[in-house]
């Protein structure tokens, strides 16, 4: 083992203070003359796809100290997308920045010399991937592996099923008592929940671009593999900081482009756009919503799971796993891009081995859908842009004219919902709910569910300035840009208005003229939607959809 001579010299004078401060928390004198890695935790006892970090952290540490470093690990927030549904989303995006904030600001105070990132969820995991950017320092990440589907007489149910068990109570289609055990069981144990949703997508994602391990996202939580990979990352992180190799060095533009497309080849979720495009601010790489729709239009989309399917994550991994996908779709890939768990990706696809199950992983030469899983929108209503999953779109729906029903809040909207008053054809419009006019970009994850619950999921369309959750299926469309706070011509639509949406053809139209959308934005009075605290300060500084709602990092790519 080489004599490590990076970051604090305990042996200086000066750094007396840390070396007793140091001593105070347990550590040794000799411990600081190792690297010194710090490990970001996002355990939490409310949120089961973190919870499990109290435990995963020590093989973690025990890995760390195996291979003569000295792990210190600290605490980072860890929110639940799933908890927060309706009032407290206003405060999940937000956190994102957020959160890589408080790791830079610790990272950097602290002087750690490597990184390991222990995250799951939505926003944990971008969050600390443009922490891991700004800071540029060797680091690995692990995620938490996967919660187990509750297996019932039935059927085999995840998460998304209980959302949408929602709409299904909301018409009688399910009794209480059935409702119950649902909501009792569904989410079955701990790790992230069993579907394709923004979790498992940015885990995934965080795989592809080389800074996780392979499979790391799609094993079970409960897994012995998972133990030892936790100890493998503990171990290599130290190797990683002996020999200086840095965020940059594992990802570069490449890379990043590696991570989306294969994004785009699983069926990931839209909101893969905001942190995709964020990391990418935060690297000072060019990557706005519509150069993400011409990089992942080029890929076929060769798998979805769960809802947009009937495929669990678990079912993913058993399937062949991060490995397959990457395989399938390898002549798009850049396999020169380096993994820092070793090697290149290329080394690695050519010693992959794992059966392969094509039902559930396609070839690209049969493809489910030949250009990407998304479709960015361009209309009237958004000049700027929209997106939307078309792989969680039933064909029928690809194309849909109907009138819209419009609602200024989520709120609004669930009371409607609720009280059984959309009508099939519809086209529900949720306005205000962007970034600013939030503020915070709710997630419309229950209204979403609950029309495919109630069965209107192919005959409705919902259209947003808000966004939806990975788990979400049906013809929702989110990210309309410019949002209604700013004026943007989503807030012109009025009841009855006719709606024209063609995925195919990249389009979104209201039945209005120019003319008549300037003189109704010119009348129109935006709701009281207050914002004060962090709330506040986030609607003065966010920027917008196409670049990914950062609001901490506006000027790192200048």
């Amino acid at each position: 083992m080489t004599e490590w001579k990076g970051g604090r010299n305990p042996d200086d004078p000066q750094e007396g203070y840390y070396v007793g401060l140091m001593n105070a928390c347990g550590y040794r004198t000799r411990d600081l003359h190792k690297p010194v890695i710090g490990i970001a935790n996002s355990y939490t006892d409310v949120n089961p796809g973190h919870r499990v970090f109290k435990e995963l952290v020590q093989y973690v540490k025990e890995g760390v100290w195996a291979a003569g470093g000295t792990p210190a690990e600290f605490s980072v927030p860890a929110p639940c997308d799933g908890m927060a549904q309706g009032l407290g989303m206003h405060s999940i995006l937000p956190q994102r920045d957020l959160i890589a904030g408080s790791i830079e600001a610790m990272a950097n105070a602290h002087s750690f010399d490597g990184l390991v990132f222990l995250c799951s969820c939505d926003k944990i995991v971008p969050g600390m991937l443009m922490a891991a950017a700004a800071l540029d320092k060797p680091c690995l990440f692990l995620t938490a592996g996967s919660m187990l589907p509750y297996e019932a007489e039935d059927g085999t149910f995840v998460t998304p099923d209980l959302k949408e068990s929602i709409g299904a109570r909301n018409i009688d289609k399910i009794s209480e008592e059935t409702f119950t055990r649902y909501r009792e069981n569904i989410c079955f144990s701990c790790g992230t929940c069993s579907m394709y949703g923004t979790a498992n997508t940015m885990g995934v994602f965080a795989e592809a671009i080389g800074l996780c391990p392979i499979d790391s996202t799609t094993m079970l939580f409960c897994s012995s593999a998972k133990y030892k990979q936790a100890r493998d990352v503990g171990e290599r992180i130290v190797e990683l900081t002996r020999e200086g190799i840095c965020f940059h060095d594992i990802v570069t533009e490449s890379s990043l482009k590696n991570g989306l497309r294969h994004v785009a080849a699983t069926g990931g979720s839209t909101n893969s756009q905001l942190h995709i495009c964020a990391l990418a601010r935060v690297m000072g790489v060019k990557l706005d919503m519509g150069d993400f729709d011409e990089i992942q239009r080029h890929v076929p989309c060769i798998a979805k799971f769960k809802p947009s399917s009937r495929y669990s994550i678990y079912d993913y991994y058993k399937a062949g796993g991060v490995g397959a996908t990457l395989q399938a779709i390898r002549p798009y890939l850049d396999t020169n891009a380096r993994l820092a768990m070793g090697g290149t990706l290329g080394e690695f696809l050519d010693h992959f081995s794992r059966r392969v199950d094509p039902e559930v992983i396609h070839s690209v030469e049969d493809p489910l859908y030949p250009d990407g899983c998304f479709a960015v929108l361009y209309g009237n209503i958004a000049p700027g842009g929209c997106i939307v999953k078309k792989s969680g779109v039933v064909p029928e729906m690809f194309h849909h004219r109907g009138p819209a029903v419009c609602f200024d809040s989520e709120d609004d909207l669930r009371k409607f919902m609720a009280g059984r008053g959309v009508q099939p054809g519809s086209v529900l419009v949720i306005r205000y709910e962007g970034p600013k006019g939030g503020p915070g970009m709710r997630e419309m994850s229950i209204p979403a569910a609950m029309l495919v619950g109630m069965g209107l999921h192919t005959s409705c369309a919902m259209v947003t300035d808000g966004r939806y959750s990975g788990a979400t299926r049906g013809p929702c469309i989110g990210h309309v840009t410019p949002e209604a706070w700013d004026g943007g011509p989503i807030a012109a639509v009025q009841d009855g208005d006719m709606i024209e949406i063609d995925i195919n053809a990249r389009t979104i139209h209201l039945e209005a003229s120019d003319e008549e959308i300037r003189r109704r934005l010119a009348q129109v009075r935006p709701p009281l939607h207050p914002a004060k605290g962090v709330l506040g300060a986030y609607r003065a500084m966010v920027e917008g959809v196409d670049k990914g709602c950062t609001w901490l990092y506006h000027n790192s790519e200048d």
